[in-house]
């Protein structure tokens, strides 16, 4: 006859239980408090970039299409004209005693601000963009053919909400008896 086996003696217990019924350390807490937090100032870092760049993106549209609209202003002004402009009476405007004409290419300044309030219609949306928005204008003739032909510049210049200044320019060339007087002087006949 064999003997019966005997069963296995029950583990005593002892004030050390083994590792996977301790409890974790102040080192390991800390290790994985410090990854936590590390994982999350990440992630806030990389949305406050994306909502950086979207910004720009939209800042960025937001300037070509000023720079569009001001030089679709322009592609409609005659190279010159000599007609006044005329007040609500009929009568033509004088400023320190000389008359105002309508605006042409030739008498475009060097250098001028633009209002953002002259290029879209009046409204909170367009108050928003004269606010965040500088134009300026630049006017120069070409070389070697002054009187004939000039190079007409838009800067438009905002702050992002990264705090950077960004600039934007775009360049058109207009010529005296060229397609955009073309158009305009046939259009009016």
């Amino acid at each position: 006859m064999n003997p019966e086996p005997t069963p296995p003696a029950l583990p005593s217990r002892s004030r050390k239980s083994s590792r996977s019924q301790r409890a974790f350390t102040l080192v390991e807490v800390m290790v994985s408090s410090f990854v936590m937090v590390f994982g999350i100032a990440s992630a806030i870092i990389v949305l406050q970039n994306g909502f950086a760049a979207i910004d720009n993106s939209r800042s960025t549209t937001l300037a070509s299409q000023i720079m569009q609209s001001e030089m679709e202003r322009l592609r409609l002004l005659p190279w010159d004209t000599s007609t006044a402009v005329l007040d609500a009476g009929g009568q033509p405007v004088t400023r320190n005693g000389v008359t105002v004409l309508k605006p042409a290419i030739v008498r475009l300044p060097a250098e001028e601000q633009i209002d953002i309030t002259t290029l879209f219609p009046a409204g909170d949306t367009t108050n928003r963009l004269a606010s965040r928005f500088t134009i300026i204008r630049t006017s120069e003739d070409v070389s070697g053919r002054v009187g004939e032909m000039k190079t007409i510049g838009i800067r438009v210049t905002w702050r992002g909400i990264d705090g950077i200044v960004r600039t934007r320019t775009s360049y058109t060339q207009y010529a005296k008896n060229g397609l955009y007087d073309y158009y305009y002087t046939k259009a009016k006949v």
